[in-house]
Formats: structure tokens, C-alpha cells, sequence
């Protein structure tokens, strides 16, 4: 028998990601996308925002639900963008929501700034009836100078995870979720989830 679970996204592409991540941790599982209407995100935290996607995914489709919040957070601005790293150049300059222009502001922000170290958050948040459950991924690095690397997304290009010479935009994506902070975060999960889920 095989269990249902809705994955809180409408990116087709986050869901066949999502399956590569987690390969045969989802035995007997079903990852589904999710087709409903989307929440408005306003948690102070990447684990609020998180809940709050999986309890509208599993309160539209009757189905445990499964959601992700995440983020890159630099040391020397405070822990910004954080949570609003998706609008970061959105909310401070009212330009539409676009990757290429929150890297260009993150970089311009942070000018010549020695202090480039960051990480990047993500929270996985399992609600099923009465139960909820989150896992954080950490993944530490540093923003670099200038863009490097056509793979990825977000800040990919920018950020230098510890421990490597080159950006996550310069691994392949088999490389990059072996190690991310959302390959840690639902890592975290999957055993809650199997607990939970599978009879």
C-alpha cells in the first residue's frame, strides 16, 4: 500500500527535486504536488512560514502535507534577507520578484564588506491531522564577490558553502542535494515522516 503525501509547492520543479533528495526514503510514499490556492506567508520565522504552507496543503486536500521554508541569512546585515530572501530586491526597491535582482542587491549591500559569512535555512514542517513537526538544515558558507556557476538557483551563485573553492551554482545538482540545507532539513524529517505515515 502506498501513502499520499502532498508536497506544499506549485513547482512542478521543486517536487522532482524533492524526489531526487529523497530517493528511497520515499518508499511506499507518493509525492504529490499541490494544485490549491496558496496561503499568505506571514510568519516571523522559517519554521512558521513553513507550517503555515503545510497546514493550508493538508486542510485543501484532506492528505498529509509536506512544505519548506528557507533562506539566506549574512552575519554582517543582521541575519538579512532571511525570511524575506524570495522578495528580498521586491520589498526594498518595489521592482517584481526576480533571482538576478536579489543577488545584485545582496552584493551592493554588502559592497567590500570583509565579513562575508552566511547560511542559508531551511525549514521542513510536517502537518498530518492533529500533528505538526519541523526539522531545520543549516548550511553554512560565505557570499561571494561576483556571480560564479550556471547551475541552481536564488543565491546559488553567490554563495560559497564551507568547506569548498567553488559556488553551489557550480556544483551539479546531484552534488547540491547531497548537501543543502533543504537535503539536511528533510533528511531531518523523513524518519518523522515515515513514523508517522506508514502503518
Amino acid at each position: 500500500m502506498t501513502v499520499q503525501l502532498v508536497l506544499a509547492t506549485h513547482n512542478a520543479h521543486k517536487v522532482e527535486e524533492l524526489r531526487r533528495i529523497l530517493g528511497p526514503a520515499l518508499d511506499g510514499i507518493e509525492l504529490l504536488g499541490y494544485e490549491g490556492p496558496e496561503p499568505v506567508e506571514d510568519g516571523a520565522t522559517f519554521e512558521a512560514n513553513a507550517l503555515i504552507k503545510a497546514r493550508a496543503a493538508s486542510e485543501y486536500t484532506g492528505l498529509p502535507a509536506i512544505a519548506d521554508d528557507s533562506g539566506i541569512s549574512v552575519d554582517a546585515l543582521g541575519g538579512a534577507p532571511g525570511i524575506h530572501s524570495a522578495r528580498y530586491a521586491q520589498l526594498v526597491k518595489g521592482t517584481p520578484r526576480d533571482d538576478a535582482d536579489n543577488v545584485a542587491l545582496l552584493l551592493e549591500t554588502l559592497g567590500a564588506t570583509a565579513d562575508r559569512a552566511a547560511h542559508f535555512t531551511c525549514a521542513a514542517a510536517l502537518v498530518y491531522g492533529g500533528f505538526e513537526h519541523v526539522e531545520l538544515g543549516i548550511w553554512p558558507g560565505s557570499v561571494l564577490y561576483e556571480p560564479s556557476g550556471p547551475n541552481g538557483f536564488g543565491y546559488d551563485p553567490i554563495f560559497q558553502p564551507v568547506g569548498l573553492s567553488v559556488s553551489s551554482a557550480q556544483l551539479s545538482p546531484d552534488e547540491k542535494n547531497a548537501i543543502s540545507h533543504r537535503a539536511r532539513a528533510f533528511a531531518a524529517i523523513m524518519p518523522i515522516v515515515r513514523r508517522e505515515l506508514l502503518p
